[in-house]
Parts: C-alpha cells; structure tokens; sequence
C-alpha cells in the first residue's frame, strides 16, 4: 500500500529530536512521499535543508501563510520572497506548489485586507506558473469561496489554470459540492485527522464525497487522528486518516491508498510510480 502525506510540516521544530526516526516511520507505514508547505521566511531553511536532506520522498511548496501576515509589517516583502523563490528556486529545490496560502479569521480579524491581498496574489503566481496552490481556511470559508469563484473565472479568461486542494477540509458536502462546481472538479479535497474525530462535520461529508475528489494529509505536528489524538501527529498516522475513509465509503483501505495517491501524484506532478 503506498500514501502519499500531502500537507506535512516534518521540517517543524517539533521533530527536532527525532526527524529522521519519523521520516522512516512513515515509509514503514507505506507513506512513501511528503509534501512540505512553506510558512514564512523563519523556516524557509529548515524546509530547503530537509528537501536536500531526503530528496527522493519530500518536495516543498513556497508560499506565506496567512497568519504570518497578521501584525507584520514586512508581510509585502515576504510576499516578494515568496514570487523571488518560484521564480528562481534555491539549488537543489524544485517547488511543487504555491502554499501554503489562504485566510485565516480565527485568531484576528484585523488584517482581513493585508490576507486578502496576499492570497490573490499568491493564486495569480501559481495561474501564471502552472503550479497548483494548497488553501488554508479557518473562520473564512465564505470569503475564501467568493475569492476563489472569481480568480477561478480570470485565470480561465487569461488563459491560464487555477487548480489546487482545499486544506484541511473540515466542511459539510453542501460545501463541497459547492466548491467542485465553482472550481469544475480542478481542486482535490485535503482530508486529514479530523476525519478520524466524534461528531466530525467532515466525516459525514465524506460518506458523499467522490474518491476521486480526495487526497490524505496528515498537517503533522497538529490535527492528530485517532488513536493516537493528543500527542504529536506525523507523517506515518496518514495511514489512519486512510482506513478511516475507508470506513467510510464502505471500500477496502488499498483502494482509497491507490485513488488518492493517483490523485495527488496527478495534482503535484510526481511520478505515480513510487519506488520501494
């Protein structure tokens, strides 16, 4: 069975003490690609220097988070970085999305406009590179929604392919049908942990959803799935997020590990034929 860790912040200090110990437990449970999002400036190195460190299984994205946004008056020159390193990648490095990008009104609602501003751009950059883009949203979902329904739109008009995955998709299947039509079926649906929760929204949705809509993520140190909620996530526990889709839809674990790996292989443009 082979997995591929769409959303994982293995690079995150909170691995420090056993990173590679963590990376070989996620190949053991057959996660055998992680997918590293950028955040910000501050941990731009320890990402590049994880990529370099174990380039046949984790290939980052270049983005700057919304949160990094908030009470930051450098955000525009983050921003520019951002655009620099898509441009002109590091050595060593080849991006395989813009992200991780968004809006995120949980924490504070006083940089709405500076979040806003970075996320079109950052959409705008990922239509115009061919490059898909990972969204998080938290506490804006309405807003993401209308942003992405227009950006959608302009990049069709120009020519060009918005394309990507929804994060963390903790959503009812109203929503998601919602999103599938605006986007027509050009964004996957990130389902992480908090499928594997008590009373979760996402796990009703994702009885309704289509395999062909979702890839797994892990969103590792945060978000753990059950069993092992509590304690810190990692790459490996994507297996749980599996079985319990699995669970789900009423199919055997192999066949949501080959559709969504297919999926995210199509989306990221890695090799689908994954080596032992």
């Amino acid at each position: 069975m082979q997995l591929i860790d769409t959303h994982s912040h293995l690079y995150d200090e909170a691995f420090d003490a056993d990173r590679h110990a963590a990376l070989e437990r996620a190949h053991d449970a057959g996660v055998h690609w992680l997918l590293l999002p950028a955040i910000d400036s501050e941990s731009h190195d320890a990402l590049f220097m994880l990529c370099r460190k174990a380039p046949n299984c984790c290939l980052p994205m270049m983005g700057l988070h919304p949160t990094s946004i908030n009470d930051n008056p450098r955000w525009r020159e983050e921003l520019a970085l951002v655009e620099k390193y898509l441009d002109n990648p590091p050595t060593g490095i080849r991006f395989c999305a813009v992200g991780e990008i968004g809006l995120d009104f949980y924490w504070s609602q006083e940089s709405i406009n500076e979040q806003t501003e970075a996320f079109v751009a950052q959409l705008r950059m990922a239509a115009k590179r061919d490059l898909p883009v990972a969204i998080h949203t938290r506490a804006a979902w309405e807003q993401m929604s209308s942003i992405i329904a227009s950006e959608y739109r302009a990049a069709k008009q120009r020519g060009e392919r918005l394309r990507g995955v929804f994060h963390a998709y903790s959503e009812d299947a109203a929503t998601y049908r919602q999103l599938k039509e605006l986007t027509e079926g050009n964004f996957y649906f990130g389902i992480g942990g908090v499928v594997t929760y008590k009373k979760s929204i996402v796990a009703e949705a994702v009885r309704e959803m289509a395999l062909e809509d979702l890839i797994l993520e892990t969103d590792c140190p945060y978000l753990t799935p059950v069993p092992h909620r509590g304690t810190r996530n990692e790459s490996a526990y994507v297996s749980h997020t599996a079985q319990k889709v699995a669970e789900l839809q009423g199919i055997s674990v192999e066949q949501v590990a080959d559709q969504t790996t297919r999926n995210a292989a199509t989306l990221f443009g890695i090799n689908s034929e994954i080596s032992e």
